[in-house]
């Protein structure tokens, strides 16, 4: 079981004749089912033709039409993200997955704006998307790293999404699905909306949750963990510099998590090790 994304999602490319975008698509198409799950790409000067093997569409409504695609996975330039993700709402596309970064405040408001009075979800922008292991990976997570299990991720830091799946491996953990939600401040879904998926998913028994010094996203997260989560969660804050302030914002976030009752760890390489022991103490090195 998964959140979000699983063997059974369609998934178009807007941008996958770009570099960033044919790279990455192969990598996807490679692992799990991402040869059944890739369906094609979008390119509005390039429909009718094909990219690896893929049909590529002049737009997202006729890539959707066509193949049934159910999630967009965006590479374009980030002068361009807005219209490409305003095309992917009007298609009726239900997951946006917005690997692009650099995006202006402005067009990130515009975005935001769109995605709230639509039905479709947004992962990301500036974010390495989401796996759930051995099924299905969108974006730039490094597959190898995961494997299947009963843990969610919920991360801001590219980085710690994957580092947290490689300590979890060390203790035989795998996980349900990691998700990057993308280091901008405001954009998709935040860490309650991915919370809240996990909470109510029967084959999640606890989450990891990874935030960052800017915005107030994680202790929106711990208020609703302390009146609404059931499954234990770990918390670290990734600070990203040595500044004194980051760091006093890091220890103010973290005592409000820990007040609301998650399982904090103020070293990054203790993350997996604090997660097994709430989950399976009999893995733990105990002398």
């Amino acid at each position: 079981m998964s959140i979000l994304i699983d063997k059974h999602s369609r998934v178009i490319t807007q941008g996958m004749t770009g570099k960033m975008g044919r790279f990455h698509t192969a990598l996807c198409r490679d692992y799990g089912s991402g040869r059944k799950c890739f369906v094609g790409g979008v390119n509005p000067n390039k429909g009718g033709t094909t990219c690896d093997g893929l049909p590529v569409f002049g737009s997202v409504a006729e890539a959707r039409a066509k193949t049934g695609a159910t999630v967009s996975v965006v590479y374009v330039p980030a002068a361009t993200v807005a219209g490409a993700i305003d095309e992917a709402v009007a298609a009726g596309i239900e997951l946006v997955v917005c690997i692009t970064a650099g995006i202006s405040a402005a067009d990130v408001d515009r975005i935001r704006r769109r995605i709230e009075s639509s039905r479709t979800l947004l992962v990301g922008p500036n974010c390495p998307g989401l796996i759930t292991p051995e099924e299905i990976k969108i974006g730039i997570l490094p597959g190898h790293l995961h494997q299947r299990g009963r843990i969610g991720v919920v991360s801001r830091s590219p980085t710690l999404a994957s580092e947290t799946a490689r300590q979890l491996g060390t203790f035989g953990i795998g996980q349900s699905t990691v998700v990057g939600v993308g280091s901008d401040p405001a954009g998709g879904l935040t860490h309650v909306d991915v919370l809240k998926l996990f909470n109510e998913d029967a084959h999640t028994d606890a989450v990891i949750m990874v935030g960052e010094v800017a915005g107030d996203a994680e202790e929106r997260a711990a208020a609703w963990i302390r009146e609404h989560m059931r499954k234990p969660v770990v918390g670290f804050i990734a600070e990203g510099t040595t500044n004194p302030v980051a760091h006093g914002v890091a220890e103010r976030k973290l005592a409000a998590m820990e007040s609301c009752g998650i399982h904090v760890t103020r070293d990054p390489a203790d993350i997996g090790t604090l997660l097994a022991s709430l989950v399976v103490p009999d893995y733990l090195p105990f002398d």
